[in-house]
């Protein structure tokens, strides 16, 4: 691909959703996979402001892991960061020492260039609205019941916890945002029931007709119906036990301008009218379970209800 032709989603990156200013510095981190798209990233935001870096490391073995000290060090001085890397940077103490340090930070985990033009071909002001509507309808409730054709029936119990907006639109200290963004989500207190995830899930990507099943029990995951999924937990536990099976994350997708699945997480779980459920790691979305893994899983066909009354969900024409 001609990475002249990446040069539009780059700018609706730095400019429309970062807002980055010439007087502001901007640390672009990437790794050996996702070049192309930090180099994009980097030429646009160095023609706004001289203070751009741009810092490449090799891609780590799992999602959630640190990036070396070097790397972590630049994010926490930086008023901007933008991170496009094969293994997401979204759940780790870099990304979140750099918000609390005040900068303002997008992850583009696992973004490939395919993905980085679909994804951010939108108009994230629209998208914005579509994530304070449904906030509007869930942030009072106590709890949220999800079900879908396909056999899912879980409740979860809001509890403390507050919901989080991912809208694309970084424009404050210290917010944080994927991107592609659109997305309302949440770390349960509580949850019991079974998910059955039809659309995407690591490491099988679309599902295309297949079905994943899963048992939840008292805020855990009890029962996987997928051997691949199992193991990629199981490993996780030999570090940390019974937290790699923590329900973390309910999550529901806003972009309409996402409309067919494509079998990237990052861009599928934006999908207006989608739901997606997480496991493992939720400290850095509002929990306080902390785990070297944190796996979502995609549902094409969900309802959602707060409190009993069904929320009117965001989708594509």
């Amino acid at each position: 691909m001609d990475n002249s032709s990446l040069r539009v989603p780059a700018e609706t990156a730095v400019k429309q959703c970062m807002n980055l200013q010439p007087d502001e510095s901007c640390a672009v981190v990437t790794d050996d996979k996702r070049k192309a798209i930090g180099e994009a990233l980097y030429r646009v935001a160095a023609e706004i402001t001289d203070d751009t870096v741009f810092l490449r490391y090799p891609p780590g073995d799992q999602h959630g892991e640190e990036p070396p000290a070097p790397v972590a060090g630049a994010m926490a001085t930086a008023d901007v960061v933008l991170a496009p890397t094969t293994k997401s940077l979204s759940h780790t103490e870099a990304r979140s020492e750099a918000n609390a340090a005040g900068a303002r930070v997008a992850t583009l985990p696992g973004i490939t260039e395919g993905v980085f033009l679909m994804g951010l071909d939108a108009d994230y002001e629209a998208i914005r609205q579509h994530c304070e509507d449904v906030l509007a309808q869930v942030e009072d409730a106590a709890e949220i019941r999800v079900t879908s054709p396909q056999g899912t029936d879980i409740t979860f119990g809001v509890g403390s916890r507050e919901w989080n907006l991912d809208t694309g639109i970084v424009h404050e200290p210290g917010e944080m945002s994927n991107l592609p963004a659109g997305e309302v989500f949440l770390a349960p207190e509580t949850a019991d029931g079974t998910f059955v995830v039809d659309g995407t899930m690591r490491p099988h990507g679309k599902l295309d007709g297949r079905e994943l099943r899963f048992e939840v029990e008292d805020g855990y995951v009890t029962d996987i119906s997928d051997d691949d999924i199992r193991e990629q937990i199981e490993t996780a536990a030999e570090e940390v036990g019974r937290d790699a099976y923590n329900l973390a994350e309910l999550g529901i997708g806003t972009n309409v301008a996402v409309t067919d699945l494509v079998g990237s997480v990052l861009l599928d779980e934006k999908a207006g009218g989608t739901v997606h459920i997480a496991i493992g790691d939720d400290h850095a979305i509002g929990g306080d379970t902390h785990a070297p893994i944190h796996l979502d899983g995609i549902l094409r066909e969900p309802t959602v209800y707060a409190d009993g009354e069904e929320v009117s969900l965001p989708r594509g024409e």
